[in-house]
């Protein structure tokens, strides 16, 4: 059976669909058969991929509001171990749709339910918010992947996060443990990114990878070209990032 890492922060701009393709890219290069869902109506996860986004295309949007199944909105990459769930705009309105459903916290995990066999590694890229579709997110998940921009308000986005995580667990979903806490955008010449890095690894100790995503020019300019680092710049210190990240995550899975 496969495993649903969530890709969630509240706060935007801290490197979350960056890091749910790329990390969905490099487990497919390390030949683990993994499924990337947009969940964001931004669709950003999409186009990053490299898939072209069309109003008209099967979408998850279809999929949560019972209109395809599962299989009907699958859509293959460039990638021969990775699969998409794309989104398109049709998924705004979903929030207020989904609202009419009996169970509806537990609607995208319904759906998920029966690709669970075809695939090691399921990732949810969820939008910058609390709202439904990522309640959703985190009712399905096994345990969500927490990227932290490292910088001064860090800390008390974090806080929430894990409050409504801790809301989840106790309402939701039991089963939902923390993957890890992945520090993003990182400035090592910084004294202030530095210090937000000692004060998480001091207060999460290893929950937090030892993986860093660094600034780089390269992956800020990868999904402008429609392309996960991998494919625009796989030398970039981005891209080696990213490798590093899949490996330490393997790693943690092998763990008894």
């Amino acid at each position: 059976m496969g495993k649903i890492i969530s890709i969630a922060n509240q706060k935007g701009g801290v490197g979350k669909t960056t890091t749910a393709v790329n990390l969905a890219v490099s487990l497919a290069i390390a030949e683990r058969k993994t499924l990337l869902v947009d969940l964001d109506p931004q669709g950003n996860a999409t186009s990053g991929i490299g898939y072209e986004r069309d109003d008209n295309q099967r979408s998850i949007y279809q999929a949560l509001l019972g209109l395809a199944t599962p299989q009907e909105v699958l859509h293959q990459t460039d990638f021969a171990y990775l699969d998409i769930i794309p989104a398109n705009p049709d998924l705004i309105g979903a929030e207020v749709e989904l609202l009419q459903f009996e169970r509806r916290e537990f609607i995208l995990a319904d759906r998920l339910m029966p690709l669970l066999g075809s695939y090691q590694y399921i990732i949810i890229d969820c939008s910058p918010s609390l709202g439904l579709l990522t309640i959703n997110s985190l009712a399905a998940a096994h345990a969500i992947l927490i990227p932290l921009q490292s910088e001064y308000y860090a800390m008390e986005g974090l806080g929430q996060l894990l409050h409504t995580v801790n809301r989840i667990q106790e309402t939701l979903n039991p089963r939902l443990d923390i993957e890890g806490i992945l520090l993003t955008m990182m400035d090592q010449r910084t004294t202030l990114a530095r210090q937000v890095e000692k004060e998480v690894r001091e207060h999460f100790g290893s929950l937090v990878y030892e993986s860093i995503i660094p600034r780089n020019v390269r992956l800020s300019e990868s999904p402008s070209h429609g392309k996960p680092i991998a494919l625009y710049d796989v030398s970039s210190t981005g891209a080696q990032a990213y490798f590093q990240l899949a490996d330490e995550f393997l790693r943690r899975q092998a763990r008894p």
